[in-house]
């Protein structure tokens, strides 16, 4: 996946920062833990783990903190994504949950739209089997 230049800090604080990717993926992870077919993808019995793993990846992406390149090395996305069956139906689970959780944000446009490219895009580049 080609993608465009990273968003520094600027943007980071500009949405609001810590508080509000928290907000992102913590209202992304109550809506994986209802859906029993993606909720199937995460391995750990509790999602804490895997929510702090998205919020510090999409938090140094975003010009956040760099926790997650500190604690887990590169992101390495589609080799931590390998062991996991990432369909097409996966994805549009997966987009169903996050994407409502990014609306709830009420980011304004231009910040709202580069998010939701991103989001989308890191979803097809996960896909790894077929439907």
């Amino acid at each position: 996946m080609r993608e465009p230049a990273r968003p520094g800090p600027e943007f980071y604080e500009r949405v609001g920062g810590h508080e509000t990717f928290a907000r992102l993926v913590h209202r992304f992870y109550e809506g994986v833990a209802d859906d029993p077919p993606l909720r199937a993808l995460y391995p750990e019995e509790d999602l804490a783990p895997a929510e702090r793993r998205l919020l510090m990846f999409l938090e140094q992406y975003w010009g956040g903190p760099h926790t997650y390149s500190e604690e887990r090395g590169h992101p390495r996305l589609r080799i931590r994504h390998a062991p996991f069956e990432v369909t097409a139906q996966a994805r549009e689970r997966w987009l169903r949950h996050m994407l409502p959780s990014l609306d709830a944000l009420g980011l304004g446009p231009e910040d709202d739209a580069a998010l939701r490219d991103y989001l989308v895009r890191a979803s097809d580049f996960l896909v790894n089997r077929p439907s």
